[in-house]
């Protein structure tokens, strides 16, 4: 029996720690903010209940990380995992906001019993690990990617295509003036040429902070240009407590919290999606049991967000990408991320430095991560039979075909009841849904068909 310590388990010196770990929290940093921005600005509330919330976020985000990468007795799946806001929450919670019945404690209390719901079905849908052979953890992991691009396209042109404003009462879509702009872009991709530079000619440390170092580089050209604005970190207060229902006790109202635990499904199987990519990408396989600790870790999350005024976590793609572009596979730097996290959310100050970086030098960065997780995915269909097994084919071909629906045509579903949105709106769980239907379809699942997923599975795993 062999002593010798898996890379996800082995901890580095605490300089290289810190910084690969604060890399981590640059690439996730934009997503991590911008639900409590969205929410906030929804329900009118003033700049300084927005600013707490914001502070609340990062604390517990930095809190749930810790909780998933530490890992306690059930809780917890030990990988390198960031763990941030869902953005599959968000939809459901603007309507709840919008609801003068439901409001903001109403959005606690359902959060917080989804916390509670996820906790217990994570047994249940870490069952379905057998429905996910090679064909279909490729599939998916291939559609994350693709899907993740859009977030760093978008980065990279500077923000969102169109903005919504509110006209006489009535809100709208008006194209972003600041898309798209020749000096944004070329930020980007002065950035996206560091990082590469880096990889290829940095050696040891120094390529495995090529991201970091890229950003950097690109803040620093920003600065320079004058489009980095540092008025927020002027503003902000050096130290601000984080407590527990700061706005009050919650309200648990039954629809938002069946709405809510639906949601915590769609996040739950994205996240079977997010460990299977991150298991292939380490090295280090996960089964059930593993599995099950990482989906509980999501709702332990969850139930902690709606205590400290925030809301549901999941664990973060972006931050996948970065794990295989850096080929660092400890998780002692997603918990020094943590750490960090959980700093930024008492020090709003350098919360608001790290919040200052324009989106255009993340966009560099972005190109470069998200594609690595579509590589991946492409790389595990490489062992995939697809010269014997022409059913393979269909699998994939539909299943991308379906996770691209919500990207390509975002009204596509928009005449479906619109309790489905949830389900509809996320090509993952699309690609994922219709992946494994397809599968047992033309291959079945259990006996046999398991027995050679399984087999094919521990052969991938191998070959690392």
């Amino acid at each position: 029996m062999s002593s010798e310590i898996h890379p996800v388990d082995q901890v580095l010196p605490t300089p290289r720690l810190l910084a690969l770990g604060l890399q981590h929290v640059l690439v996730m940093y934009a997503g991590a903010v911008a639900v409590p921005l969205i929410i906030g600005r929804a329900l009118k509330l003033p700049p300084e209940d927005v600013a707490f919330l914001i502070s609340a976020d990062l604390f517990a985000c930095g809190i749930a990380t810790l909780v998933q990468c530490l890992g306690f007795p059930g809780v917890g799946i030990r990988l390198p995992v960031m763990m941030g806001v869902t953005f599959a929450s968000v939809s459901p919670m603007l309507a709840m906001a919008a609801s003068p019945d439901i409001g903001l404690l109403g959005i606690y209390g359902s959060v917080i019993a989804a916390g509670i719901f996820a906790i217990l079905a994570a047994p249940f849908i870490s069952r379905l690990l057998p429905l996910f052979p090679p064909v279909v953890t490729g599939t998916i992991i291939l559609v994350i990617g693709i899907s993740l691009m859009r977030v760093g396209i978008n980065w990279a042109g500077g923000g969102l295509p169109t903005l919504t404003k509110i006209v006489d009462g009535v809100p709208g879509a008006f194209p972003n003036p600041n898309y798209g702009q020749l000096q944004g872009l070329g930020i980007a991709l002065f950035v996206l040429l560091v990082i590469l530079g880096l990889i290829k000619w940095g050696a040891g440390f120094i390529a495995n902070v090529a991201v970091l170092l890229g950003i950097i580089a690109g803040a620093v050209l920003a600065a320079l240009l004058g489009i980095m604005n540092f008025d927020k970190v002027a503003k902000a207060p050096w130290a601000a407590a984080v407590l527990p229902l700061h706005f009050g006790l919650p309200k648990f109202q039954l629809i938002p919290i069946i709405t809510m635990c639906i949601v915590m499904i769609v996040v739950m199987i994205e996240s079977l999606g997010m460990f299977l990519a991150l298991a292939e990408i380490t090295g280090k396989p996960v089964d059930r049991n593993a599995l099950t600790r990482g989906l509980r870790a999501d709702g332990v999350g969850t139930f902690l967000g709606g205590l400290f005024n925030t809301f549901p976590y999941t664990s973060f793609s972006q931050n996948v990408g970065l794990v295989g572009v850096t080929g660092v596979r400890s998780r002692w730097v997603t918990i020094a991320g943590g750490g960090i996290l959980l700093l930024l959310g008492l020090l709003p100050k350098m919360a608001a430095l790290v919040e200052a970086v324009p989106l255009v030098v993340l966009g560099g960065a972005g190109l470069v991560m998200f594609g690595m997780v579509a590589a991946t995915g492409a790389r595990i269909l490489t062992a995939v039979d697809f010269k014997n097994n022409r059913y393979n084919l269909f699998v994939v071909a539909i299943s991308v075909g379906f996770g691209m629906i919500p990207l390509v045509s975002p009204n596509f579903f928009k005449n479906l009841p619109h309790d489905l949105h949830p389900l509809l709106e996320s090509g993952i769980l699309l690609s994922a849904l219709v992946a494994v239907t397809l599968n047992a379809f033309f291959n079945g699942v259990g006996g046999k068909a398991a027995a050679e997923a399984d087999a094919a599975a521990a052969a991938a795993t191998a070959t690392h």
